[in-house]
């Protein structure tokens, strides 16, 4: 059966072991799907001009003209469900799932191979950031954090131990000493996004109201001070050193300071956020369960609510125009024309 997104979102919230795909030990290749690009599909991504989205059941799909129409990669050697992708120039990239497992590519998505594969492990994978030099960064559930210098090729576990910040510090530090004990099931926080606001600063989003920011390209992480104690789903890096935070029940927050302080900002919604892309001079999107669908026209200090009729989940964004948004979700992917703001807003002050 079809997984579906508020299926997967839920088995990370409640702390449960999120549910493999069932498969042979030796992962069979993804089968060609007429319809792969209308299935559920978690994760978008850009390799040069071309856009790349990622899903159930090892599903792959690619296209060309701006998300007009879409092609199915011809070889995926995996069917678990894949939550993340990622590009570090218009051929090379990453994609990741369940069942901790890791494929490669070298000409746009076309085609993939795989590159770690820890089904044992029952840590699924969540997302993948590719930085400069061939450097990249797999995250995913119960902290677990691998790291690759050669562009994805081999891959190594290291223990996700971020510096605590005051006055929780004691506290953090005896939370992570337990969570870091070999062999101990379900031992840290999920890791549920990584993005990068620059070439050395990045950010992760976490469960149980977790923020965590990285200024030397992950070489060590800095607990954030939380403005929520519900899972977040996202962040999104805006001008400056300014930054959005998102994740159950519509909580959406803006700092502009790096994460060092929050402003709540009214969602308009209780549902699920889970994916964010900026767009033209000053423009941010976020979407979420139940078809929704947040625009700013102001930077992200504030959000108007244009629900789709639908009401399908959505995951992923990403902008294909000053005027168009590309988003993927239960539905597959499809494009979403944006209206202009309303007149009264276009001049308001911030």
């Amino acid at each position: 059966m079809k997984a579906s997104l508020v299926a997967l979102l839920l088995a990370a919230l409640l702390g449960a072991p999120v549910a493999r795909a069932e498969q042979a030990p030796d992962s069979p290749a993804a089968e060609h799907a007429r319809l792969a690009a209308h299935s559920l599909l978690i994760a978008l991504a850009a390799a040069g001009e071309r856009l790349v989205a990622v899903g159930d059941r090892g599903g792959i799909v690619f296209s060309d003209d701006r998300g007009r129409s879409w092609v199915q990669a011809d070889f995926v050697p995996t069917q678990a469900l894949l939550t993340g992708v990622c590009f570090f120039d218009a051929q090379h990239g990453l994609a990741v799932g369940h069942d901790e497992v890791i494929l490669a590519t070298a000409d746009a998505g076309r085609s993939w191979k795989r590159t770690h594969y820890a089904p044992e492990a029952q840590q699924p994978l969540l997302d993948v950031w590719c930085g400069t030099g061939g450097r990249a960064i797999a995250v995913g559930a119960y902290s677990t954090y691998l790291t690759s210098e050669d562009g994805g090729g081999t891959w190594a576990a290291r223990k996700f131990t971020p510096t605590p910040r005051e006055p929780r510090a004691k506290e953090a530090r005896a939370a992570a000493a337990s969570a870091s004990d070999e062999g101990q099931a379900g031992g840290g926080y999920h890791l549920n996004r990584i993005v990068a606001a620059t070439p050395t600063r990045l950010y992760i989003a976490a469960e149980a109201g977790h923020l965590y920011r990285s200024d030397d390209a992950g070489a060590s992480w800095l607990e954030l001070t939380s403005p929520y104690h519900g899972s977040f789903f996202g962040v999104l890096p805006l001008a400056g050193n300014a930054v959005l935070a998102f994740g159950l029940r519509g909580n959406l927050y803006r700092s502009d300071d790096a994460g060092a302080s929050w402003q709540k900002i009214d969602s308009g919604t209780v549902q699920l956020l889970d994916g964010a892309a900026r767009f033209d001079d000053g423009g941010v999107a976020v979407v979420g369960l139940s078809g929704v669908l947040l625009v700013s026209h102001d930077d992200g200090h504030s959000f108007t609510l244009d629900q789709q009729s639908d009401y399908t989940g959505l995951s992923a964004i990403m902008s294909i125009g000053s005027d168009e948004l590309a988003v993927v979700g239960d539905g597959g992917v499809r494009v979403i024309a944006l209206h202009g703001p309303p007149p009264a807003a276009a001049g308001a002050a911030h």
